[in-house]
């Protein structure tokens, strides 16, 4: 994406199901979780390069053992770092104790992050500073193994202030009002509810100790019913992971199935991450192997190895996130890779109606690297183009048709080319405003000696969000190469709306989709309709969410998607620019056909998928009438 945005965070986690002695003697290593999870976290690094963290636990420990180990860090390659200070203990504690290196038994007793249980996660940091308080998996301590809870999540909840005042009103008093601190502080609330009425049952029962008590509390207690008081009011899009002391698990995913949990389970292992192909590589299983985990049920993985899949919240219409496949999930995974080459397909009509069918004078390209897959499906439908009219041509020829022209027919194919190259990442080390848009201006370079004056130039993009890039530097570079037009596609719709649900689009401000809808509204004298719609985003604020409408609408349904096209195309051509330049976009029942089984469109359609979207969107407008420059949520 040439616009670069963030992604929150994606998820590892591995239950080894046999002792460790047992992958010591198949593997040849004890460590055999760890490794693993060292692949999955890396081969999720697109999914957040801000931050990573690593959390274990161990079984069958004496008390006075330590059982939990963490690691995160913030540092430029956190993957890499987090598990080089793993490796630096690991290495020392070896080279203290050589005689030790294959006995599991006081590995397990004395070396740290060797476990059962492992839970990782990598982040984009979205919200202020990127400090290590901020990076996840975070850890609520107990001397009571059971009561300890370790959380790590790929989510953004719209309602923190309510699930912070929810913590209030039970008797707490929350350090922070981070969504993720109190998301764990209600799960670890109702686990130590849960935990107090086993032992007064227990008590009931038989009279035993506290110590007797533990070990039977930690058999009963009931993770479903724990996540079910827990996740009550929450609202967002969430795949929230979750590691208690004594060795229960869990993942628990949206009702709405907006962020992506897979799984995969046999004798040995069970696996949890946020992309399909990941669990596939690391463990060399087949598509099949792996679930999807569905909306609103949890994975539940229990001490003893049982492994449920329970139904915590009642499912919403399914509206899993279509940005995760035009853009952010690896495009290795089968399904996204045909979808994204769809999109290209899907949008080559529009580009021939630019065009005007003229093949021979255009030549097509993208913007690495992410819109390469989108870029073939849009060559294969040029190329189903160019077949119908050799075989038109052809058959209108009949016999008149030399072999030599023949051959010319079939010599034609589409002018692909690989123009926009990205250079070497540049940094801003000058701070005024001139020198950084020089900067950016050649953040990208161009392959020179290929298009010609009369050439249509067309390049495609995943989707145009803010037009920063393209205007200060993608337009600039090709309008070098002195093409007659310049056509940016984009394989995604027109973004319209702030996301809140764990990608970084928070502001109306921010989108070129808004400006130019706001500036037509300017040319047409209708600019008092901005007031209109603020006036009516206030009248809703002191409703509860599932009262609000999205009144940002009203300023989009004034105008025809070609209409804000072309005005975003107008914006984005500076006067230094010769060759004419246009705008494609995505239709939204493209897209639809494209992704059929992910229908999560509120970016370009503001359908949110859970009451407060609308809140979010509405306030989201508020700040941006209001001048303010922060999130809505």
């Amino acid at each position: 994406m040439s616009d670069a945005i963030k992604h929150e965070c994606g998820i590892a986690m591995v239950r080894l199901l046999k002792p460790l002695q047992y992958y010591k003697d198949k593997y040849g290593s004890a460590f055999y979780g760890l490794n693993k999870m060292y692949l999955l976290m890396e081969k999720q690094h697109n999914r957040g390069q801000d931050g990573a963290g690593i959390a274990s636990i161990k079984f069958n420990v004496a008390p006075g053992t330590r059982y939990i180990s963490r690691v995160r860090s913030n540092a430029d390659a956190p993957i890499q770092d987090v598990f080089a200070q793993i490796n630096n203990r690991l290495n020392n504690l070896n080279e203290q104790f050589p005689d030790k290196i294959d006995d599991v038994e006081w590995q397990i007793n004395n070396a740290p992050h060797i476990g059962n249980l492992f839970l990782g996660h990598v982040r984009y940091g979205t919200f202020g500073k990127n400090s290590i308080e901020a990076v996840h998996p975070f850890l609520r301590q107990s001397n009571w193994m059971h009561k300890s809870l370790i959380v790590a999540g790929n989510f953004n909840m719209t309602n923190s202030k309510r699930l912070f005042d929810d913590l209030v009103e039970i008797g707490q008093h929350p350090k922070e009002m981070t969504d993720t601190v109190t998301v764990m502080e209600k799960i670890g609330h109702f686990i130590d509810d849960e935990v107090a009425k086993l032992y007064q049952k227990l008590k009931k029962e038989k009279d035993i100790s506290k110590k007797e008590a533990s070990p039977l509390i930690e058999k009963r207690i009931n993770i479903k019913k724990i996540l079910k008081r827990s996740a009550k009011n929450w609202d967002g899009g969430y795949t929230m992971a979750g590691l208690l002391g004594h060795g229960d698990a869990f993942v628990l995913r949206d009702p709405a199935g907006i962020r992506p949990a897979f799984y995969y389970k046999d004798d040995e292992i069970v696996v949890v991450a946020s992309e399909r192909p990941v669990i596939q590589t690391v463990f060399n299983v087949a598509i099949n192997d792996v679930k999807e985990l569905e909306p609103g049920r949890a994975l539940i993985m229990k001490r003893d190895g049982k492994v449920t899949v329970e139904q915590i919240r009642k499912p919403l219409p399914q509206k899993s996130c279509s940005f995760e496949r035009i853009y952010f999930s690896r495009g290795s995974d089968a399904d996204i890779y045909i979808e994204r080459k769809n999109l290209g397909k899907l949008v080559f009509p529009q580009i021939l109606k630019k065009i005007n069918n003229n093949l021979k004078n255009t030549v097509f390209s993208y913007i690495p690297n992410t819109a390469e897959t989108s870029f073939y499906g849009m060559r294969e439908a040029a190329e189903d183009f160019l077949n119908q009219q050799k075989t038109d041509a052809i058959l209108h020829g009949q016999r008149n048709l030399s072999a030599e022209k023949v051959k010319e027919i079939l010599a034609e194919r589409p002018r692909i080319e690989k123009l926009a190259i990205k250079d070497a990442k540049l940094r801003t080390f000058i701070a005024d405003d001139n020198s950084r848009d020089d900067l950016v201006a050649h953040v990208y370079d161009v392959t020179y000696g290929i298009v010609k004056s009369d050439d249509n130039l067309v390049i495609i993009d995943d989707s145009i969000v803010r037009g920063t890039t393209l205007k200060k530097s993608i337009i600039k570079i090709l309008d070098r190469l002195n093409p007659k037009k310049i056509i940016i596609v984009s394989s995604a719709p027109q973004i319209r709306y702030p996301d809140c649900y764990g990608i970084d689009m928070a502001r109306m401000g921010d989108f070129i989709a808004f400006r130019a809808a706001l500036a037509l509204l300017k040319e047409n004298n209708n600019y008092n309709l901005v007031e209109e719609v603020y006036n009516k985003c206030k009248a809703q604020q002191q409703l509860e969410d599932t009262e609000i409408v999205n009144a940002v609408k009203e300023i989009y349904s004034q105008f025809s998607d070609e209409q804000i096209s072309n005005k975003i195309a107008e914006m984005l051509k500076t006067d230094a620019i010769k060759a004419d330049v246009e705008i494609i976009y995505q239709s939204v029942e493209n897209l639809h056909v494209a992704c059929p089984n992910h229908l999560g469109d509120w970016y370009f359609t503001g359908d949110y998928p859970t009451p407060g979207g609308n809140r979010v969107v509405n306030d989201s407008f508020i700040n941006f009438y209001e001048g303010n420059n922060k999130r809505a949520y």
